[in-house]
């Protein structure tokens, strides 16, 4: 392993550039040498990335540095290599972990098993994964460890300093989600304790120098002679270069009214004018991508043209296993792979022979408005830095073409250069509550790479306090605060579960709650929407999605968990299967916490009014005289529909509370239940006022 740097040895040549940054100077050695593991087709593959000639440099800046910044593009192998080297260099010896997070769950189980691969391992032993309610780790054997930013931060809660880790490298840091934020400034204040833990920030587009500032808190550290200590506080920067080819960009000469429809178009016209090689579609979610597969295959099967040769895919969270193995499997001879995907494809995973890109300029974003109490999923624009990312991903293997389907004049004058950070656009109730739970008080003024508003914090505490998790004091209350917070899900849900031990129908709210985590459990974009009404139909309760959700749940057992009974009637197989893991583990927990199992056998008014209890914040009412079934929320005042999903759709309760918001022509609930509005004043008296529910009743 001699290629590789230790301490105590020359170092790398590495030049300090004018702006405090580093640049690697390869040497004529750094990719000469070879390691004999038997294994050497995927030997060579790993010497054949970019980032294999940069190994030493990262070894070394690892070594001298608290903190080391990363800048590489997507494919250069910095995920699946740079945790390899640092176990290679012996940061995993004498029982320690490298940590690697990233943003999405999908993300993690992907890499985990290339790098698995790679070294000739199973998922589980040497390297593992953990996701929310799933953990292939060894605490015995695991070396290196991929997980979400999220359950690295719920790991705090047990270990504060994260002691196990000797290196946590935090991938896909542009993304900028909540997680990555709060996660960034927790490891800047361990880093204060612990003088060993290195830190990587990885990413493909990020503002290396800002990032770099926020990490030089302080000057470095220098001895008695003047000499300064290792390792250096001031933050390495390193640029690892990319493999691209040469990308031509095509852009549409007028807006397009359509994406879907334009997406399609492109696609069947690639498929006909251009050479061999697969297209990936960038779209903004499971319904526009559902909508896309299911159009694609009808116009493909009525065309004239050579169609038969297209293998559809979908590339989303949530998929199965067995659907995620498909979109990463090589494509057959003959054959044109056509992945159609959400802005995961940007840069959490790579996917091989890819030639074409077709992006809508659109991605699905959270939006939060303080002042209305509104979270809402909406279709946005993407930036520029995310588009030139999408283009990217057609240069990988050969030169690539990428359509934009929005004008060069839009892209060049209008869309925005940089992404606004999640922590500015999103309620923070969730966000909130971690930190109360790992410690942090002084929640304004704890340090953040971006600041998230004030008017968005002093919301989220006002509704933690109505929930009773916050005190007078804004401190977490005992026993509900502290258990609200052991629970893996959002606030809200977690109280609903508590609510249901005092009403008795705990067995029924986790099953809601397993179902309410899982994205959904109804298949689409078959082509048979009426057939899937239909089927919705069978199960549908009076009372809305929720008891639906547990109609669904018991038919499932009764059918003896059949896949068959599944495809019948509309429902996936394998997220159901997810929902028995989930809710299983969610027992679990809820036992932990002093939940007693209890069922509420046939009474739905117990269940509706401990969905209340979590989602009171979520009330409506159904307008006076509206001949349009619209609903104003009684936060805010804002017009809402019932999306048509929802098994309440056109049934139009005077009073219902929903799960979550998604916007499109209008703002549409999502996961409905009817209630009666006297219990919001039972539950919630603090955050509801008499007045404003009495004209109502």
């Amino acid at each position: 392993m001699s290629q590789f740097w230790k301490p105590g040895a020359e170092k790398p040549r590495l030049l300090d550039d004018e702006e405090g940054g580093v640049v690697f100077l390869s040497s004529s050695l750094s990719s000469a040498s070879s390691i004999g593991y038997g294994y050497a087709s995927i030997e060579k593959q790993r010497q054949r990335l970019p980032v294999y000639k940069y190994r030493t440099a990262i070894l070394y800046l690892v070594e001298t540095h608290a903190t080391t910044i990363i800048v590489g593009e997507t494919g250069s192998g910095k995920t699946t290599q740079i945790p390899q080297y640092l176990k290679e260099a012996g940061w995993a010896d004498g029982g320690r972990v490298i940590a690697c997070t990233q943003p999405r769950r999908l993300a993690v189980q992907a890499v985990a098993s290339r790098v698995a691969e790679e070294m000739g391992v199973k998922v589980g032993e040497e390297v593992g994964y953990t996701i929310r309610f799933e953990d292939f780790t060894n605490k015995d054997l695991t070396a290196i460890k991929f997980l979400t930013d999220g359950v690295l931060l719920r790991e705090m809660m047990d270990d504060p300093l994260l002691t196990k880790y000797s290196v946590i490298m935090v991938d896909e840091a542009h993304e900028r989600s909540i997680s990555t934020d709060i996660l960034l400034g927790l490891l800047k204040k361990i880093q204060r304790r612990r003088s060993d833990l290195r830190l990587i920030i990885s990413s493909a587009t990020i503002e290396a120098k800002s990032m770099s500032a926020f990490f030089h808190a302080r000057k470095g550290r220098r001895g008695l002679e003047g000499v300064e200590l290792v390792p250096r506080l001031e933050p390495a920067i390193l640029s690892v270069e990319g493999r691209g080819f040469n990308v031509q960009i095509h852009y549409v000469e007028e807006p397009v009214s359509d994406y879907v429809q334009a997406a399609v178009s492109t696609v069947l016209l690639i498929h006909d004018k251009e050479p061999p090689g697969d297209i990936l579609v960038f779209l903004t979610g499971q319904d526009d991508i559902d909508a896309t597969i299911q159009l694609l295959t009808e116009e493909a099967r009525t065309s004239k043209k050579n169609s038969s040769g297209l293998i559809i895919l979908p590339l989303y969270s949530g998929l199965s296993r067995a659907e995620q193995e498909q979109v990463f499997s090589p494509t057959p001879r003959g054959k044109r792979k056509v992945v159609i995907s959400t802005n995961i494809a940007e840069t959490s995973l790579t996917l091989e022979g890819i030639v074409y890109v077709v992006d809508s300029g659109f991605s699905k974003q959270r939006f939060y408005n303080p002042i209305s109490d509104i979270e809402n999923l909406v279709v946005a624009p993407i930036s520029k830095a995310s588009a030139r990312q999408r283009a990217g991903r057609a240069g990988r293997v050969r030169p690539g073409k990428c359509y934009r389907l929005y004008t060069e004049e839009y892209f060049v004058k209008e869309m925005p250069a940089e992404g606004i950070p999640e922590m500015q656009r999103s309620n923070l109730v969730s966000c909130v509550i971690q930190l109360k739970a790992l410690g942090i008080d002084n929640i304004l003024g704890f340090d953040w790479p971006a600041s998230p508003p004030p008017e968005a914090m002093i919301r989220a505490l006002e509704v933690l306090y109505s929930l009773g998790v916050l005190d007078d004091d804004a401190k977490l209350t005992s026993p509900t605060g502290f258990q609200v917070a052991e629970i893996p899900l959002e606030p809200m849900i977690s109280k609903m579960i508590l609510s249901s031990n005092e009403l008795g129908c705990s067995e029924e709210i986790i099953t809601v709650s397993a179902v309410l985590s899982i994205q959904s459990i109804w298949v689409s974009g078959r082509g048979a929407q009426k057939e899937l009404d239909e089927a919705k139909l069978r199960f549908a309760a009076a009372e809305g999605d929720h008891v639906t959700f547990l109609n669904i749940y018991k038919g499932f057992l009764q059918s003896g968990k059949s896949s068959h009974w599944c495809h019948k009637n509309f429902i996936n197989y394998h997220a159901m299967k997810k929902v028995i893991e989930i809710r299983e583990q969610l027992r679990r927990i809820a036992q932990r916490i002093g939940i007693v199992m209890k069922s509420c056998e046939s009474d739905m008014q117990v269940v509706r009014k401990a969905v209340t209890a979590g989602f009171f914040a979520n009330a409506c009412y159904l307008e006076a005289y509206s001949q349009s079934g619209m609903y104003k929320t009684v936060r805010g005042s804002q017009e809402v529909y019932i999306h048509p999903s929802s098994v309440l759709f056109r049934v139009n309760p005077k009073w219902v509370i929903y799960h979550s918001l998604v916007s499109t022509d209008r703002q549409y609930l999502r996961n409905v239940i009817s209630i009666d509005p006297s219990w919001l004043l039972e539950v919630a008296p603090h955050f509801y006022q008499q007045q404003r529910l009495n004209p109502i009743h």
